[in-house]
């Protein structure tokens, strides 16, 4: 069932797209968690180095196909299409916000 993206989400996915880095951390509370790829980056700091490193990396954008919300935030998936073996795949982001910031954000395979 899809539903509507709270705009902090929203704004994070037009940042990605738009390769912004400075505007995909802004989304995120100073103590943010992502989880991508197995590893864990904390922290602003963190999750800039690793926002530019993946792009660098595999230089993806992505397109939201559905969103949803659960027990522990808002679910969307997306596909991915960039310069990776496989490409394009759809993953899920699930997202947890807190005052009006994107908290933690679990990237993972469907």
């Amino acid at each position: 069932m899809k539903t509507s993206i709270p705009p902090v989400i929203e704004s994070y996915f037009r940042a990605s797209n738009a390769n912004d880095i400075e505007a995909l951390v802004a989304c995120f509370s100073p103590d943010a968690v992502v989880l991508d790829e197995k590893q864990t980056h904390r922290g602003t700091a963190g999750i800039k180095a690793w926002g530019i490193n993946v792009r660098e990396k595999y230089e993806f954008k992505t397109e939201i196909l559905d969103a949803a919300e659960n027990s522990d935030g808002t679910v969307v998936t997306a596909k991915v299409a960039g310069t990776f073996p496989g490409s394009p795949v759809n993953l899920n982001f699930q997202f947890a916000l807190g005052e009006n910031k994107i908290t933690s954000l679990e990237i993972r395979s469907l």
